[in-house]
């Protein structure tokens, strides 16, 4: 499904004019190297350019990126094989950078073997072609020697960022004409680049498995760049490298049959969308990509994605987001959301297909998580309800998924700590697109960490909530969360989750907010898990604090009435779910206090 869906989505990029010309690689390019007529650096210009983005704590942060150029195809094999009109610092110089010293020597002889394969290549591709910047890159090829240009001040003058730098050829004078542009070099690859690859169909042909038909086999894979985490040059989604993966003899990809012209077109779709922000975001260490088969919607419908699923910088109007999504969200919790409120948007069709892939990096090879296909009325459907579940107020803004993320990790935890296990976040995600239950490996982390941290705040009382009505709920039962407080939920566990608030205000009334250490410090814990062993004490110490309270009746008058609804006697042991109503219990009553007269009494009529 991907394979053929990325094939497509290649189709409508070709027709817009979007995609790479056949034969041709996108290159960051860091430097341009300018060439005198006898073939020697005179200057080394910079292409990047500074980007600036907004981080999440609002702060303009800058970082140099370099500039994206379209060269000749880059080679994808292993080893030393170089380029026509190579990029790579190893093969133009021949040097290593080593403790800030360049050097020609390695244990190896890579960098000269690199520098050897560069040299025979481009002076037999260029043999016969003239014109000043040719003929400049033709001598620099033949008298450079790596062993006297040790001390070069351009290629030191670069500094760390040698070694995973790109370089292109210009002359000195004429930065804006660069080599790999110049239209002699540009006639002769494109001629020889239809003859290799009119010798290279010959090799096999047989059945595409994507389009059926019988096409010249793809032997080895593109490599797909931009994956978070993954390597500078690239991996591959297929690929066979042992011998125990080929079965009939076939070698390398040639055991996946497919062709060599889905490969391209699978290949060169899935760069341009890891190319573009729009289309790519990172979940944890896990890169999620995204588009909608269809024109000009495609653009539109992963913007909005990206805005209200993954809170990213989008070019989308928020306000404009947000009040579409309040308002998809208010129809989903009446009921009544359908195509015709979807398409109300104007902007959107509820009938296109949207994609969304996650991938990680491993080794060379890519590991693919996983692939969902929705109509895209569906899947706003289900972010809408996602976003119902996870308010715990009327005013809780959408919750993106890095904030989830963020929440099942110890606030302690410095930035690059804060790592959650990315098999629970693919099952989050799998939960939220296809509308199905949270894992319960969800609720017990976001349990522990309130337990451990003693600390709940929106989100994860949100979080909680969710698991549990989203659960009830497509158990065809009752929610049993509601927003705010609810005076009439009589659940024994909620009921003590609302009792331990009321015993910790109190006790922080009685000491004139004074304190440090509450008894959610001490007690909390146990008390959601074992509270009939824990509350009776609790109870006995709040006499002592209801002497000393300003408010003793309110007080006093609260605890009778929670109480009033134990049946009994307090439970001896909470499950997980109870522990969870405890929670929620708690951090209603808790934000209770809180909250304005008129309010209280608005909640309070709309109950009853």
């Amino acid at each position: 499904m991907l394979i053929k869906a990325l094939c497509d989505y290649y189709d409508e990029l070709s027709a817009e004019g979007k995609i790479l010309p056949e034969g041709y690689s996108r290159v960051n390019v860091h430097f341009k190297i300018c060439l005198s007529s006898d073939g020697k650096i005179a200057d080394m210009i910079s292409c990047q350019k500074i980007e600036r983005t907004e981080g999440k704590n609002g702060k303009i942060k800058e970082k140099l990126v370099p500039q994206e150029m379209e060269m000749p195809e880059r080679t994808e094999k292993s080893g030393i094989e170089s380029n026509i009109i190579e990029h790579r610092p190893l093969y133009i110089f021949g040097l290593n950078l080593d403790n800030d010293k360049l050097t020609p020597y390695d244990k190896t002889n890579k960098a000269e073997k690199s520098h050897n394969a560069f040299v025979e290549k481009n002076l037999e591709f260029i043999k016969g072609l003239d014109s000043p910047l040719i003929n400049a890159y033709r001598k620099f090829i033949e008298n450079w020697n790596p062993v006297e240009e040790t001390e070069n001040i351009y290629l030191l003058g670069i500094g760390k960022i040698y070694k995973n730098a790109y370089f292109v050829f210009c002359l000195d004078g004429y930065s804006d004409k660069l080599l790999h542009e110049d239209m002699l070099i540009k006639e002769r690859w494109e001629k020889e680049y239809k003859s290799l690859k009119a010798e290279t169909n010959r090799d096999v042909v047989s059945q595409c498995a994507v389009s059926g038909e019988n096409l010249p086999i793809a032997r080895v894979h593109s490599k797909l760049k931009g994956i978070y985490g993954g390597l500078a040059t690239g991996s591959v989604l297929i690929g066979y490298n042992n011998s125990s993966e080929c079965s009939y003899c076939n070698e390398q990809s040639y055991n996946s049959n497919i062709s060599a012209l889905a490969m391209k077109k699978y290949t060169e779709a899935f760069n341009y969308l890891l190319n573009d922000k729009r289309h790519k975001v990172l979940l944890d260490d896990m890169t999620v990509v995204f588009w909608a088969s269809g024109g000009i919607e495609n653009s539109i419908c992963s913007e909005l994605i990206s805005c209200i699923l993954f809170d990213e910088n989008s070019k989308m109007d928020k306000e404009e987001t947000d009040e579409m999504l309040e308002g998809l969200m208010k129809s989903a919790r009446e009921g009544n959301i359908t195509k015709e409120r979807i398409n109300g948007t104007d902007i959107i069709d509820s009938n296109v297909d949207f994609y969304i892939v996650g991938i990680t990096p491993n080794s060379s090879r890519l590991s693919l998580k996983f692939v969902y296909r929705k109509k895209f009325g569906e899947l706003l459907f289900n972010i809408a309800n996602y976003q119902n579940d996870m308010k715990i107020t009327e005013k809780s803004p959408p919750v993106p998924l890095w904030r989830l993320k963020r929440e099942l990790t110890s606030p302690k935890s410095s930035s690059e700590n804060r790592k959650v296990d990315p098999s629970l976040m693919a099952e989050i995600f799998k939960s939220v697109i296809q509308g199905v239950k949270f894992p319960e490996y969800l609720l017990s982390t976001l349990i522990r960490r309130v337990k451990t941290d003693r600390y709940v705040n929106d989100v994860r009382a949100g979080a909680i909530k969710a698991c549990i009505n989203r659960k009830s709920r497509l158990l065809n039962k009752r929610e049993e969360i509601k927003l705010s407080l609810d005076y009439n939920n009589k659940n024994q566990a909620y009921l003590c989750g609302r009792l331990f608030a009321v015993l910790e205000k109190l006790q922080q009334e009685a000491s004139g907010n004074s304190l440090n250490r509450t008894i959610k410090d001490a007690y909390f814990s146990s008390a959601s898990s074992k509270p009939a062993i824990v509350f009776p004490k609790l109870i006995n110490l709040a006499q002592n604090h209801l002497k000393k309270a300003d408010r003793r009746v309110f007080f006093n008058k609260l605890i009778e009435q929670i109480v009033d609804g134990i049946s009994g006697e307090f439970p001896d042991t909470l499950l997980l779910s109870e522990q969870g109503k405890f929670i929620i219990g708690y951090y209603q009553q808790y934000q209770s206090f809180f909250v304005k007269s008129s309010e209280k009494n608005d909640t309070t009529q709309e109950e009853n």
